[in-house]
């Protein structure tokens, strides 16, 4: 049963059956919700209701889905998860670049819409203590970073990474849970996305995976999207 300290989910989908089978599986699952059946409807449920987390689908009636993230983008950072019958990488990309946190392709599982809210709001409960504010250390599970002295540690070993690897690193830290494309980080770390550099981004990723992984072939702290970019998975403390 939703309470007022329940998270609330807005629902933006133009097919009646879809909108219907997720916010009957968000009510079973204590969630608080709005609905809206258009793009402008989102903008301005998003803009008058601050939900904590947006569920966008991009083929609405009025306006691409892009140009809604792209609208809230202007001046919220909620989290916005698309879910999409589309699923080649170009529209993949191209909501993930435009500012989407998570892209899931219909159809879907309700076990899997819920696992990425709930992956969702860990990684919102989890910055929200040090918003405002640069946090000087990160930890998960054995990998740890102290920004300050600019050095990262597993476990009680030093990493001995490059300038490269440093970088990709932290901001991978700073984007827990959240797929960042390969254009986002080749304009974050190289100051451009240049494809030609891309092969560069990949040989740093797997040397920088062979440091941080246990077993590389089975990563534990950095996901691969193919055709998308990386993903820094949140680890339990064991």
């Amino acid at each position: 049963m939703p309470t007022e300290l329940s998270p609330t989910i807005l629902v933006v989908e133009d097919d009646p059956t879809i909108r219907n089978l997720i916010l009957t599986t968000l009510d079973t699952q204590g969630f608080r919700h709005l609905s809206e059946n258009t793009g402008r409807g989102a903008i301005a449920a998003s803009a008058s209701s601050a939900p904590d987390v947006v569920l966008l689908d991009l083929g609405l009636p009025d306006i691409n889905g892009i140009e809604v993230v792209r609208a809230i983008r202007s001046w919220s950072q909620m989290p916005i998860i698309v879910v999409s019958a589309r699923s080649e990488d170009a529209d993949k990309i191209g909501a993930l670049d435009a500012g989407a946190d998570d892209y899931l392709t219909k159809p879907f599982s309700v076990g899997e819409l819920l696992a990425r809210i709930r992956t969702t709001l860990r990684r919102l409960n989890y910055q929200s203590p040090t918003q405002g504010q640069e946090p000087s250390t990160f930890q998960n599970g054995d990998l740890r970073i102290d920004y300050t002295a600019g050095i990262a540690y597993l476990g009680d070993g030093e990493l001995h990474l490059t300038p490269i690897e440093y970088k990709l690193l932290c901001l991978l830290s700073h984007n827990v849970d959240k797929v960042l494309t390969h254009s986002f980080i080749l304009h974050e770390v190289w100051s451009n996305n240049h494809q030609a550099d891309l092969a560069s981004l990949r040989v740093f990723m797997g040397t920088l995976r062979k440091k941080i992984e246990p077993d590389p072939v089975h990563p534990r702290y950095i996901q691969t999207h193919i055709g998308v970019g990386y993903r820094m998975m949140r680890v339990a403390d064991e």
